[in-house]
């Protein structure tokens, strides 16, 4: 008994000697005592995760069409997956070959430029049909006889050189689809619409039918022109050598200081409110509900193909919706488009870029009773049985913009809550993964343990996959969920998680957490 005693007492003093060694180890080394503190908690973190969805696909089962959340309570746990296996690994070697493979594979299903549908396929909607009106650019060919010529160059000159003027790439696509001599008459053309002269000789040599292009790449990159018209005239020779270029205008150049001042009035007023937002994309959204609020389609409006139709008149057709959204997203700095071509008629809408990625907008057609969101943020995809662009035009970026992409149409919508009515603000509405983990963690350290729920609301259907993969791959509990267990000092969490989908391709998470 003496031995038994003696031996017991000797295990203790070892345990203390090394629990002893540990400390210090632990103190010499803190990222240790974090790993020996998160094997430990881990171990003992008891998550588990109910996820009930609000959605319905319309085949009577609730959940998100092809979900990869099967998790339920009691089913999850700290330490991994369900069946206690990881994912399979590739074979040493394999994995730059795959990786090779998968950046070919994407790489080639990017398109390198805008593939227009066929013409044939377009198919316009019962509920937009008609509401086009855009007018294609008219040239007026007037061909002379050479002593004219002679007069003409003996008394016309060049006008405004517009020497020195440049344009960034990023907002004046147009001007980089020109070659050289193209540019220079670009440039010549922007600075005598500029100072309101209307006939001018080319700077350098151009044939009438180049002329064409470069006028439309000055009208389609510039909106603030809101005095230039859609017509013009070249006096040329029997080759096709232009002599004369004639600008047409319309009457706001009678007296362009009120006309000019009414204008930036009219788009201040819109401006101003959206200089509020933080993200480009709110800025968008922000001026694309205001032009619905306040622009009435009326295809006999006045000067129906300029901003000012939108912006001062508030009446005009697809070509003013169009130019007026165009110049308040570069106000804005955020490039924006005017894009034409056909759906069902000629037709005229935007291309905007948003971070590194185009998207198509089309305000005249969302201007629909109360107004949608059927055309808004789409990809060349989305608009292939609509839209179909052409001239200039398919030279613009193609859209194949998925993070700020929207949709839901109104008819899906149909019956859903809004985030309003879900008492979310815009400036709430949460657009990054990284964001909603922030957002979640600060929500627990505030609260802290206890029960209790919150929501978060996501925007887009690609943020919601990403945040569905999360859950179900469990990348969520390092991303926050532990982190904010030990802030507050709990051992255990049951959390659930109620998904509603809102209007406007939003999403409306409410957390259900046990926190002991």
């Amino acid at each position: 008994m003496k031995k038994f005693f003696k031996g017991i007492l000797h295990l203790l003093l070892f345990l203390s000697v090394l629990l002893m060694a540990l400390v210090f180890f632990c103190a010499w080394k803190p990222e240790a005592a974090q790993q020996i503190a998160q094997m430990l908690y881990d171990e003992d973190d008891g998550i588990l995760v109910n996820i009930v969805s609000a959605k319905d696909n319309g085949d009577g089962q609730s959940g998100p069409q092809g979900a990869g959340i099967h998790t339920s309570p009691g089913s999850g746990s700290a330490n991994g997956a369900d069946n206690g296996e990881g994912p399979e690994r590739p074979m040493a070697g394999a994995e730059s070959e795959t990786e090779t493979e998968a950046e070919a594979e994407t790489e080639e299903s990017v398109p390198a430029a805008y593939i227009p549908p066929e013409k044939s396929s377009i198919s316009v909607p019962d509920e937009v049909a008609g509401k086009n009106g855009y007018q294609e650019i008219e040239e007026k060919d007037n061909e002379i006889e050479e002593e004219e010529a002679k007069a003409l160059i003996e008394s016309l000159d060049t006008g405004e050189s517009g020497d020195g003027l440049s344009f960034d790439p990023l907002f004046y696509p147009y001007y980089n689809m020109l070659d050289e001599s193209g540019q220079h008459i670009y440039r010549q053309i922007y600075a005598n619409a500029q100072a309101l002269n209307p006939a001018f000789a080319p700077i350098v040599p151009i044939k009438a039918r180049q002329l064409r292009d470069v006028i439309s790449a000055v009208y389609n990159d510039h909106p603030e022109l809101f005095w230039l018209d859609t017509a013009y005239t070249c006096k040329r020779l029997g080759n096709g050598q232009c002599v004369e270029i004639d600008l047409q205008f319309n009457r706001t150049a009678d007296n362009p200081e009120r006309e000019n001042a009414a204008f930036e009035s009219a788009a201040e007023a819109v401006l101003s409110g959206a200089r509020g937002f933080d993200s480009d994309y709110d800025k968008e959204r922000f001026v694309h509900d205001t032009l619905l609020r306040d622009v009435d389609y009326v295809r006999s409006a006045e000067m129906n193909q300029s901003a000012y139709s939108a912006l001062v008149n508030g009446r005009t057709v697809c070509a003013g919706y169009a130019r007026a959204f165009q110049y308040l997203m570069q106000q804005l700095g955020i490039p924006c488009y005017y894009c034409t071509g056909y759906a069902g008629e000629d037709h005229a809408w935007n291309i905007i870029r948003l971070e590194e990625d185009y998207y198509n907008v089309d305000a005249t057609w969302d201007d629909t009773g109360e107004g949608t969101y059927d055309y808004f943020n789409k990809t060349d995809q989305d608009y292939a049985d609509t839209h179909v662009r052409q001239e200039l035009s398919v030279n613009l970026p193609p859209c194949n913009g998925e993070k700020y992409r929207t949709a839901g149409t109104s008819a899906q919508d149909a019956g859903r809550r809004s985030s309003a009515d879900a008492g979310f603000s815009e400036d709430e509405i949460l657009r990054s993964l990284s964001d909603y983990y922030n957002e979640c963690f600060d929500e627990i350290l505030e609260r802290g343990a206890g029960s209790y729920e919150f929501s978060k609301v996501l925007e887009g259907e690609a943020l919601y996959r990403e945040w569905e993969q999360a859950y179900d791959t469990e990348t969520y509990r390092d991303e926050y969920l532990i982190e904010a267990m030990r802030s507050v000092g709990a051992k255990s969490c049951h959390l659930s998680l109620i998904i509603e989908e809102l209007q406007q391709d939003r999403y409306l998470i409410t957390h259900e957490l046990q926190l002991h």
